[in-house]
């Protein structure tokens, strides 16, 4: 729960400017409304196939149970695609936090070693294997809610207090429409936890019920600060990104300030951690599957981290730190999108290949129960790609950029066939057959 927590959220930062382009109703609603629709649907999806399958991969080991070797290769390199495009961010954003406190690291070169520091102490952590990195996000989860905690607790004390704050220093020009697909980015990301299933204890029982709580926590803890500090009078357009640190000081002082600041590195450090153990896990099971070099197979002995896989990873993100890659909702929308529509393709292929497989947790209303669940999140998807093409990637429009990258998963498959007889990618199993 706490992990996917991470691969969500990371806490209540980043959803300022949904309060501050909405307002304080609306915002809240939006909120509040955004995860019924978006990740609801997206959990009970969830819940059923990685109880039915809870195989290292996840989502990518049920689009290719359910639909082929190509369509499962597509899905993991949407989701590794869109790696590329976030993972870069987090240390980038640690660094951010930390310059608050420690202007020092502003100077020079000094932020991009600390960035590469927090790469190369997540991967260790990560070899070292998925309790450390679960152990870490419950109390990185613990620690970042404090902070919080206390502006919920104090800011009803302050009634009306700041209704004479000025409340038009805000520069956010997001409006409703903005707002709403910046809170499906801030609601993204439900199946990651998905792909170190062969690594959770009671899989079955566990996934639904992590799911569901999960859910629940991510969106009190977007909602329920934005409530509070309501009550104080502040106005909306004072939330803007970043602006938690200067509210919380004018409700508790320095203190709060600094712990506001400190919660955005631990948040940054969660995510970046707890989405390295999920996104490492697809190199792994698609060598496991013949689709990927056999060298990504190796695990240590002791904790079975795939580090190959890990260090692989860690390295392409460490060179995209200095991109500069900021919250590209457009294409973050499109590839996740993508990616969330195969595995909901997946759920109803697999009803209807697989009547029979064991599903500890299902999904109600048959095959007709199934395609209804899809609909609200690829309305909302269709929606979001409509409205948020104003981005560009590398001069690039970014709907146009994220098509490409989409077109360059089906010429990476076409190359993997074409070097199919080199041996590179002969599944483990494979190599222990003798010859014919």
């Amino acid at each position: 729960m706490a992990a996917t927590f991470f691969m969500v959220s990371g806490g209540t930062y980043g959803t300022e400017e949904i309060i501050g382009g909405s307002g304080f109703a609306r915002g809240i609603l939006i909120l509040l409304i955004t995860p019924i629709l978006w990740s609801l649907p997206t959990s009970l999806m969830i819940g059923e196939l990685a109880s039915a399958m809870p195989e290292e991969g996840g989502y990518y080991a049920w689009v290719r149970r359910a639909m082929g070797n190509l369509w499962g290769f597509q899905e993991a390199w949407l989701s590794l695609a869109a790696s590329i495009f976030d993972m870069a961010i987090y240390p980038t954003l640690f660094v951010i936090y930390l310059t608050r406190l420690f202007p020092y690291f502003s100077v020079g070169h000094r932020g991009v070693m600390v960035a590469l520091a927090i790469v190369v102490i997540c991967a260790a952590m990560n070899i070292a294997g998925i309790r450390v990195v679960a152990t870490s996000s419950v109390w990185l989860f613990v620690l970042l809610s404090i902070p919080f905690l206390a502006i919920v607790v104090m800011a009803p004390f302050k009634h009306g207090a700041f209704i004479n704050v000025a409340s038009g220093h805000g520069t956010t020009d997001v409006g409703l429409i903005g707002g709403i697909l910046i809170c499906m980015w801030n609601y993204m990301g439900w199946d990651n936890a998905t792909t170190v299933a062969g690594e959770v204890h009671n899989p079955q029982r566990t996934y639904p019920r992590a799911m569901g709580w999960a859910v629940t926590i991510v969106a009190v803890s977007y909602a329920l600060p934005f409530a509070a500090m309501w009550l104080t009078g502040i106005g909306p357009k004072a939330f803007e990104d970043g602006a938690w640190a200067n509210i919380a000081g004018m409700l508790g002082g320095p203190t709060l300030r600094i712990a506001i600041v400190v919660g955005g590195m631990m948040s940054a450090f969660g995510m970046f951690n707890a989405l390295v153990m999920s996104y490492s896990r697809l190199p792994l099971a698609m060598a496991q599957d013949g689709l990927m070099p056999a060298v990504f197979t190796r695990m240590t002995p002791r904790t079975r981290a795939p580090w190959v896989a890990i260090v692989a990873c860690a390295v392409a993100w460490a060179m995209c730190l200095g991109l500069g890659f900021e919250k590209l909702v457009t294409i973050d929308i499109l590839l996740y999108g993508a990616s969330l529509g195969l595995e909901f393709v997946a759920l109803i292929v697999l009803r209807i290949k697989a009547p029979n497989m064991p599903r500890p947790y299902k999904v109600p209303g048959g095959t007709f129960g199934a395609i209804l669940l899809s609909i609200a999140p690829m309305a909302l998807l269709g929606f979001s790609i409509k409205q948020s093409q104003g981005e560009t990637v590398l001069g690039m429009n970014a709907l146009y950029f994220g098509l490409l990258v989409i077109a360059g998963g089906f010429v990476a498959y076409g190359i993997k066939l074409l070097l199919q007889p080199t041996g590179w990618f002969v599944r483990p199993a494979d190599q222990e057959q003798p010859a014919a």
